[in-house]
């Protein structure tokens, strides 16, 4: 053993979620000697407290709430119940599994894993508490992953019982009768609709004027319908003040004061870079001014030495974000020509129907002053749609009116979390309308309604009406 406990490497990943522990396995492929630091579990809040157990408790409840609205295709189940304790463990075997598997695949690729709690004492040396057998490790790159955290609000601070963050919101022990959601963003949104089809009585608060803030109005209108369906309260332009007996007072932009009653409060109003405590004053990093560390368009620092990716550093706040970025990183270290910008990320809201969006959007567009031509394909005249039983929602294409190029697709419906990928592709490859339109989608699939809508946006549809000229 190094008889100071300190270990070299030449380049060091502090986190091991999305973004670290992608980016540590690809220089390792590079043939760099890599270690990665990791204080909690691998896969880090992403697999374990939030994209993959949300999206088996999702599963899980769309499927309890499918069973249970399917007499009209002639399935009658009688009286099907939920075994909550048992859905959570097959939701903790899933992640138990996969960070096995992050594990093995370190492993065989020699990446070196350290638990501990990193410190940058400098540019090229981290001090490890936690770890008994390492105390520094001097580096030559490093690349900081450390992710973020929930924001808390006044009157709400997190105690893990009553008020509660997305992480103990996925491993209560029962569930709720009656849940609060502060904050109507894509986790309060998703979570909100799992516990709603559970069985629990759900109220959504949210101080801006609609859910689901910064979303085409068109798009979030068709997710709220369904809400009302599931019987979940919504109270925009309202806000949250204080919880007494049990009770949430939230105030409306009226003044109109109102009383809900929770057994347990979810506040979900967003998430901070947690880039405090990392001993960041001790190098060249510099943050902005809402705490993410700045960085350039190779995803480097102010200081050479350090890299940031992920929830610390640019673009939203997204699991494929950071690990696009951790494969970015590591080639650009390895000394191979790549860089970020420009780089296309889709995003995703886990709701009933489901959203995603990619590109521009119609007023984004407007505002950069482009010249745009639009066009919608709507699920309820789609084969497919109607033999799953699933025709809310509508496949929206913008692009530009001078070329053709396609700018931004926005999907409300069942499986967009899948058909946004070939608009992703299409934006990225400078795809036009005709590009997608002569693709042949097989029939009858989802897929298709990407086809029609480009036609629709062309004035050529055929399954639905054109407008008039």
């Amino acid at each position: 053993m190094n008889p100071n406990n300190v270990i070299k490497a030449e380049v060091v990943v502090i986190g091991a979620g999305p973004g670290g522990y992608v980016a540590a396995i690809r220089l390792a492929q590079l043939n760099k000697r890599v270690i990665l630091v990791e204080n909690d579990k691998l896969g880090g809040i992403c697999l374990n407290y939030g994209c993959i157990p949300s999206k088996a408790m999702s599963y899980a409840s769309d499927f309890l709430d499918k069973i249970k609205n399917s007499s009209n295709m002639g399935i009658n189940a009688g009286k099907v119940t939920m075994d909550f304790k048992k859905m959570q463990e097959w939701k903790n075997g899933i992640t138990t599994k996969l960070n096995k598997g992050i594990e093995f695949l370190c492993r065989k690729n020699n990446v070196n894993i350290v638990k501990g709690t990193a410190f940058f004492e400098s540019s090229n040396r981290l001090k490890i508490t936690g770890d008994k057998d390492i105390s520094y490790i001097d580096f030559e790159k490093a690349i900081i992953a450390v992710g973020s955290k929930p924001v808390e609000l006044p009157n709400f601070e997190f105690d893990g019982k009553k008020i509660i963050s997305s992480k103990e919101a996925l491993y209560l022990d029962k569930i709720p009768k009656n849940l609060v959601v502060i904050g109507a963003g894509y986790i309060g949104m998703e979570l909100g609709t799992v516990y709603a089809k559970l069985g629990s009585k759900v109220c959504i608060v949210e101080m801006a004027d609609q859910i689901l803030p910064g979303f085409d109005k068109t798009i979030v209108n068709v997710l709220q319908k369904n809400l009302e369906k599931l019987n979940v309260k919504i109270y925009v332009d309202t806000k949250a003040d204080k919880i007494e007996n049990n009770k949430v007072s939230v105030n409306s932009k009226e003044k109109r004061q109102i009383l809900l009653d929770a057994d347990n409060v979810l506040v979900a109003v967003g998430r901070k870079p947690n880039t405090k405590d990392l001993g960041l004053e001790n190098t060249g990093v510099k943050l902005d001014k809402k705490e993410f560390i700045e960085v350039d368009d190779n995803l480097m620092t102010n200081d050479e030495n350090i890299y940031a990716i992920g929830d610390v550093s640019t673009g939203p706040m997204l699991a494929h974000k950071a690990s696009m970025q951790g494969k970015l990183v590591a080639e650009i270290i390895a000394g191979n020509k790549n860089s970020y910008k420009n780089i296309i990320v889709p995003s995703v809201v886990f709701t009933d129907p489901e959203i995603a969006a990619v590109g521009l959007s119609e007023e984004e567009a407007k505002d950069k002053g482009v010249r745009i031509k639009t066009g919608k394909f709507p699920f309820i005249v789609s084969s497919r749609a109607m033999t799953r039983n699933e025709t809310e929602g509508f496949v929206k294409m913008i692009a530009n009116e001078k070329d053709n190029k396609i700018l931004g697709v926005q999907i409300v419906g069942s499986e967009a979390s899948d058909l946004i990928s070939e608009a992703a592709l299409a934006i990225k490859m400078k795809a036009t309308l005709e590009d997608l339109a002569l693709t042949i989608h097989p029939h009858p699939t989802l897929s298709e309604s990407l086809m029609e809508a480009a036609e629709a946006t062309m004035g050529k549809a055929i399954h639905i009406l054109n407008p008039k000229t």
